[in-house]
């Protein structure tokens, strides 16, 4: 056989027998089974950890906090241990130290109701806490809870001439409550909150706000309107929108909840809200009452008495009148309807 194409065969029997080899090294490739990269789970008992950041003062709700796996060497004694922790008795405790989203709850960072020092350790940096009296009807009839945040609405009855005129006012508005009674946790009973009735209700304010409390309780009575989370939600996006809370750009989805929830947890004062009694019944007043006995000017007052009649003894309304003073003398004329 010639030279030349005895080389020419052994050349064409190794490209053969290399795309052979090629050929079942990419089929068996493709049946074989892939690797895939299993995360190492720690080997430990589970801890109380915090499901997102939890400042000073923060009252432990149940969710705020949850057990997860913790490698066992790096468990400690002051950690909560599941099985061994009393969940009861964890909530409503507060916070003591900030603890960061993830990191273990200990013993020691916590306060609980009756400690010394609880109160305090509960209120945020400048706040107060004061404390007023309520009942079942000034009260939401018992459905408000610590960590619940309220309204306050003062209704009271200013005199003057004639009839008084009664008010009712939302004076403050988003105050956390710390306590009912004494106090500062809820009651469990089979997976469901015990309603029960409470006479005093202590609120974290400013201390702006807490002498705006005192003199609101002397003025007059003091009501609690519980506030909707819904409408939290709404007053931050409303602050955001005004440029009153800003969110710094670049910053994470935890910087951004905890610009949230201050914002949330501040109290409101100011842009107050009122109604009248003429807003609620049209035989009531809409103005405030003349101070005194001083004589007006000729025409029509700002406050319309009601003229009476006499019936049986008895004085009986016929409708407002106004006082009208003609040199040294006042009369009081019927308003005539239409």
């Amino acid at each position: 056989m010639d030279k030349k194409k005895l080389v020419l065969l052994v050349v064409a029997l190794l490209v053969a027998a290399g795309t052979a080899f090629a050929a079942r090294s990419l089929f068996s490739g493709a049946s074989a089974p892939q690797a895939e990269a299993v995360a190492a789970q720690p080997k430990g008992p589970k801890v109380l950890v915090a499901q997102r950041a939890l400042p000073v003062g923060t009252i432990i709700t149940a969710d705020a906090v949850s057990f997860q796996d913790w490698p066992e060497e790096l468990v400690k004694d002051a950690y909560f241990i599941d099985g061994e922790a009393d969940m009861t008795k964890l909530l409503g405790t507060v916070v003591r130290y900030p603890i960061t989203a993830g990191q273990p709850l200990t013993q020691g960072g916590l306060v609980s109701p009756g400690d010394r020092g609880f109160l305090a350790a509960a209120l945020g940096p400048g706040m107060r806490a004061v404390t007023i009296p309520v009942s079942a009807k000034t009260g939401v009839g018992g459905f408000v809870f610590p960590g619940d945040h309220v309204d306050l609405v003062l209704t009271q009855s200013i005199s003057g001439e004639g009839e008084p005129l009664r008010t009712a006012e939302t004076v403050l508005r988003n105050l956390r409550v710390l306590a009912t009674d004494q106090t500062t946790d809820n009651d469990v009973v089979d997976g469901k909150t015990v309603v029960r009735a409470f006479s005093t209700v202590t609120l974290e304010v400013t201390p702006r706000i807490a002498e705006k409390v005192a003199v609101a309780q002397d003025i007059g009575t003091i009501s609690l309107s519980l506030r909707s989370i819904a409408d939290n939600q709404a007053d931050f996006e409303r602050a955001l929108a005004s440029g009153e809370v800003k969110v710094p750009e670049g910053a994470t989805k935890e910087q951004e909840e905890q610009i949230m929830r201050q914002a949330l947890s501040k109290p409101i004062e100011g842009n107050t809200t009122y109604v009248t009694g003429g807003d609620v019944s049209r035989f009531q007043r809409s103005s405030r009452p003349a101070q005194g006995g001083g004589q007006g000017t000729h025409g029509m007052g700002s406050s319309a008495p009601m003229a009476v009649a006499v019936a049986g003894g008895q004085p009986v309304r016929t409708g407002p009148v106004v006082r009208v003073t003609r040199g040294k003398e006042t009369t009081e004329e019927l308003v005539e309807g239409k």
